[in-house]
């Protein structure tokens, strides 16, 4: 099972200056997980495809900032 976000925790120096930043979120694209486009996939409408930036449903990835509580905007 994978997720479109991923975690990596950097080094922290005993040195550094100013306070570290010790979680990094990142996210990845669904299409990383398809070794290939499969025939017949769901598709948008036309119109609602220029708003997602995809036709295909699969492909489909929102953006969430990981410092939000939940994918709609209310922090």
């Amino acid at each position: 099972m994978h997720t479109n976000y991923k975690v990596y925790y950097p080094y922290v120096s005993p040195f550094d200056p100013c306070p570290p930043i010790t979680k990094k979120v990142y996210s990845t694209p669904p299409n990383l997980y398809m070794g290939f486009q499969p025939a017949n996939l769901e598709q948008f409408t036309p119109q609602e495809a220029l708003r997602k930036g995809t036709l295909w449903k699969a492909f489909y990835d929102p953006y969430y900032s990981p410092y939000e509580l939940n994918g709609d905007g209310d922090s």
